[in-house]
């Protein structure tokens, strides 16, 4: 049931899902209307809130720049390669960013409100978890699709 657009919170992780961040997804993954979502927890709402889209133009390193070094946040990307059968495919990424130099309540917040989330993004086919850059390095993300 939803209350002012928000999906109910449940007791382990307290954070709702704005109806605006499940949106938001399905335009990337349905009308491939973004390369990336990158999703902020705000403890004020007990929500899940978009925090930036990037178009479809962005690159991998556009998306990566746009994640804060000192704090936690969920992002989805919308990964585009050709097969080595030379077929065009898309795999989307859900990436749980907790740097080493967040604060350790962030990180205790995001981590407890993951599953949750990533329940209500239908069509997620891989999962990182990543502290610093290099654990979602493009070639990560490469090696995975593959």
């Amino acid at each position: 049931m939803s209350f002012r657009g928000l999906s109910r919170p449940n007791a382990t992780s307290g954070m709702g899902v704005s109806d605006h961040s499940k949106n938001t997804y399905m335009e990337l993954q349905r009308k491939k209307a973004h390369r990336y979502v990158i999703f902020k927890i705000d403890e004020k709402k007990k929500e899940v809130l978009v925090d930036k889209t990037g178009g479809p133009a962005e690159t991998y390193d556009d998306f990566t720049a746009s994640l804060p070094e000192n704090d936690c946040r969920y992002a989805v990307y919308d990964y585009d390669f050709v097969t080595s059968d030379n077929c065009q495919k898309s795999k989307i990424f859900f990436i749980a960013w907790s740097p080493s130099t967040s604060k350790i309540r962030a990180k205790m917040l995001y981590a407890t409100s993951k599953d949750r989330f990533r329940r209500e993004l239908e069509g997620i086919h891989y999962e990182i978890q990543a502290t610093d850059p290099t654990e979602m390095d493009l070639e990560v993300i490469r090696d995975r699709a593959n």
